[in-house]
């Protein structure tokens, strides 16, 4: 474990985000990593339980309580996001968190990194309702390889996301955003396919991302929003596009789609 990222609090960072500054990490999972995907390239790892299941995975008073005592420490604070130890939309209290902490700070944007498997369910879309921005997770075109990326839990479909995401959208009035993370395998079909059906979700920016974490080999809670690379436990570098390939992705993927893009690359 590192000073950096302790092991013991819902609460985590605030951390540096190429994409939002000093962002406060709220981690309303928590026990164990629990997600309905288990991405190849998840800064987690293998992913301990891969489920659908919401339900409360840890008290909405734990995490105040965890949120106060951060305050306390007057640290520079620019956005609240919700990501920490799996897929933040399982929790059935997220609601709940937003609104506690909301009340303590609302000077201070809240932000979810999602990777949108449940925004059908009417629950998620109103524990969503009073976050200022949504963050999709979208890394595919197409089934293939969307099992091939995400690996989701069983019954989790590419058609599923986007049905989720349109049906999400007709109510939430906030900024959505989709954050994606291209890989060496997509090719140029993958390109295409993936930028229609961005066009169809018609997000305010696209954020094009790819792994430059590496992948842990074992569960480790101090991986959430670990971007400074400080591991003192065996991990795996990835593969990562270059900068020229991201350059050329983007470019194609405006062509496309006609959206606003940002990349790492020019960050």
């Amino acid at each position: 474990m590192t000073a950096e990222f302790p092991n013991t609090k819902t609460v985590y960072g605030p951390v540096p985000s190429w994409r939002f500054g000093e962002s406060l990490g709220i981690d309303p999972i928590f026990h164990r990593s629990t997600c309905s995907f288990n991405c190849i390239y998840c800064q987690l790892g293998n992913i301990e339980k891969v489920t659908t299941e919401i339900k409360e995975y840890v008290s909405t008073s734990r995490v105040v309580a965890d949120f106060k005592e951060i305050l306390g420490q007057k640290k520079k604070i620019d956005v609240i996001t919700y990501s920490g130890s799996g897929e933040p939309t399982l929790a059935s209290n997220l609601g709940e968190i937003v609104i506690s902490l909301k009340e303590l700070a609302p000077e201070i944007p809240q932000f979810i990194l999602t990777n949108a498997t449940e925004l059908k369910n009417p629950l998620v879309q109103k524990n969503l309702q009073h976050m200022d921005k949504v963050i999709l997770k979208l890394d595919a075109g197409d089934e293939k390889t969307f099992n091939l990326v995400n690996r989701p839990a069983e019954g989790v479909t590419l058609k599923r996301v986007v049905e989720g995401i349109r049906s999400f959208r007709e109510n939430f009035k906030g900024s959505v955003e989709v954050q994606t993370m291209f890989m060496p395998i997509i090719n140029s079909h993958e390109i295409s396919s993936f930028a229609q059906i961005l066009k169809e979700i018609n997000p305010d920016f696209v954020q094009l991302n790819t792994p430059k974490r590496a992948y842990p080999l074992s569960w480790h809670r101090e991986n959430r929003g670990n971007h400074l690379a400080v591991h003192n436990h065996k991990v795996r570098n990835l593969r990562v596009i270059s900068k020229k390939e991201a350059i050329k992705i983007q470019i194609k993927l405006e062509e496309l789609s006609g959206l606003n893009f940002y990349s790492v690359y020019r960050s």
